[in-house]
């Protein structure tokens, strides 16, 4: 089956696998937050962003922290490796955010990268892309002038009372914008921490970490923040589309090119998610099978 052949739900051609997708409109820079953990699927998110954005890309930054293996992704993919430590408002180690059975604190820490983006990007836009979720349908972020928002409808309700207690103002959205990758807007992300340093008193990253209910494990959402923020300004000026994301739990390289057709005539994209990370319990037995596994090389 070639590309050509596969439309959309709205009729419109789509381009599937490695198909290149015309690009037009200002350049935008794209950033892509990634550990360790995301090295089975990071190669192919940066693919899929530069065949499925229907945007000029200028730079492809990769924030991580120190790792000679996304290094080496970075070279052989053509971007630019930035270590977090470069644009990070506050030191990852100062984020306490976990309980007896959860570890949130590179999750939040990486939030907050996210909203540095604009410390990095000189671009008036420039796309978050999270590294485990691969685009497998085109994507435009503007549209007639409006920024587009993919949506779920899918949330926690936490984020919005988190939203709340920042900003002061109630969600207008009815849907949500946790959808794994969002153009942002410089002046825009501007506004919103400013708005939120002048209502706290205290820089917005601080503001962030003040808000949290910590006896939560989903406490906040950069996504549902800033993504409230701009509809709730205007709400005419945003396009709306389903984000239609699928979750796998297997590999992204063992999806072949005509799974990637089959899937994409329902989805947009594919996610693959790590969530075991999150468990304290998850890490120590993991601590544990690497300490037997030394212990049986001596």
């Amino acid at each position: 089956m070639t590309a050509s052949s596969i439309r959309t739900n709205r009729g419109e051609p789509m381009a599937t696998g490695n198909a290149r997708t015309s690009a037009s409109g200002e350049p935008i820079d794209v950033i892509i937050p990634a550990a360790p953990k995301d090295l089975g699927t990071l190669p192919h998110t940066i693919d899929s962003v530069r065949s499925m954005v229907r945007h000029p890309i200028g730079a492809i930054y990769v924030v991580s922290p120190e790792n000679p293996r996304i290094r080496a992704v970075c070279a052989r993919k053509g971007c630019v490796f930035v270590n977090e430590r470069r644009i990070e408002p506050i030191p990852k180690s100062r984020i306490r955010y976990r309980s007896k059975r959860w570890e949130r604190s590179g999750w939040l820490y990486q939030q907050l990268l996210k909203l540095s983006g604009d410390r990095l990007s000189r671009r008036r836009h420039f796309l978050v892309m999270d590294a485990d979720t691969v685009l497998i349908r085109p994507h435009r972020f503007r549209s007639g002038g409006r920024t587009v928002f993919y949506y779920r409808r899918w949330s926690q309700p936490e984020y919005f009372r988190a939203y709340r207690r920042l900003t002061g103002r109630r969600p207008k959205a009815k849907v949500s914008f946790v959808a794994h990758y969002m153009l942002f807007d410089r002046s825009k992300l501007g506004r919103l921490k400013a708005m939120i340093e002048a209502r706290h008193g205290k820089p917005w990253h601080r503001a962030i970490l003040a808000s949290i209910d910590r006896t939560r494990n989903f406490g906040f959402s950069e996504y549902e923040t800033y993504g409230n923020m701009v509809y709730g300004q205007n709400p005419s000026a945003v396009k709306l589309l389903p984000a239609l994301n699928l979750p796998l739990r297997r590999s992204a390289a063992s999806l072949t090119k005509a799974e990637k057709e089959r899937y994409a005539r329902k989805y947009c994209s594919l996610s693959f998610h790590k969530r075991g990370v999150y468990s304290r319990g998850t890490r120590r037995r993991s601590a544990r099978k690497r300490r037997k596994r030394r212990a049986s090389r001596k």
